[in-house]
């Protein structure tokens, strides 16, 4: 699979509202719903399945469960060598684990689920790039 289709596909997505642990386009996701999503429509079924979590779960439990996920199911990469189609996971705060998630559609552009709104394209700024504690490819992405 290539970085463009993995793009297009998260595209795709774009306007579906936020929804809780949610994972079907055009009726809801939350950030970790798109990235299911895109990870059933470029190359299959999901590898595991995803625990039930609150909003707060990450602050609640003190583990790095997203990352740990992401760590068992991708290549990880530098943060800093992130490409278009690459996943982004991000620390809402110091000291917390990380939370969220997008992908890289583009130079300093990202796509993800927006809580209380929906999946949107948005320039990966300043703010969001402190905030970036890993970065992952897709298996078997090819340039």
């Amino acid at each position: 699979m290539r970085r463009a289709e993995i793009v297009a596909a998260a595209r795709g997505w774009i306007g579906t509202p936020y929804r809780h642990q949610a994972s079907l386009k055009g009726a809801g996701c939350d950030c970790l719903g798109l990235v299911r999503g895109v990870w059933r429509e470029v190359i299959g079924p999901e590898p595991e399945a995803a625990p039930p979590y609150t909003p707060n779960w990450a602050e609640a439990l003190g583990h790095e469960t997203l990352l740990e996920a992401a760590r068992r199911q991708m290549a990880e990469i530098a943060p800093g060598a992130a490409r278009v189609g690459d996943v982004l996971i991000f620390r809402m705060g110091m000291g917390v684990p990380a939370k969220h998630c997008a992908i890289v559609s583009g130079e300093g552009r990202m796509l993800h689920a927006y809580w209380g709104r929906a999946v949107v394209e948005t320039r990966l700024t300043d703010w969001w790039a402190r905030r970036v504690a890993g970065a992952f490819a897709f298996p078997g992405v090819e340039d």
